[in-house]
């Protein structure tokens, strides 16, 4: 097990909303069905989606939700205003003031 979940107490529970790789998926269910940690909630998983059949589904002490963290109204409206401004400069032959 990484050294990161080792040195988490018994009774942690881990919550990555971050990226899925932040975490790894394997050392994360050897902790969980070992008792090691207390529990995980998982906005964000690795991969993603996760197979049907991944003992993480199983586990009581996990909670896995579908990539769904930034889904409140301010985020999401403003997310549609970056796009917005996107599509604008674009149209006009500007640099994108939102890109990856």
């Amino acid at each position: 097990m990484p050294s990161s979940l080792k040195k988490m107490k018994p009774s942690a529970i881990l919550v990555n909303a971050s990226r899925g790789a932040v975490v790894d998926t394997e050392a994360l269910t050897h902790a969980l069905m070992e008792g090691q940690i207390r529990a995980a909630a998982l906005d964000v998983t690795d991969p993603e989606p996760l197979p049907p059949n991944h003992p993480l589904f199983a586990l009581p002490n996990c909670l896995i939700i579908p990539h769904i963290g930034s889904a409140t109204y301010g985020t999401r409206r403003r997310m549609a205003e970056m796009a917005c401004e996107n599509l604008l400069a674009g149209l006009e032959g500007q640099k994108l003031p939102y890109w990856c």
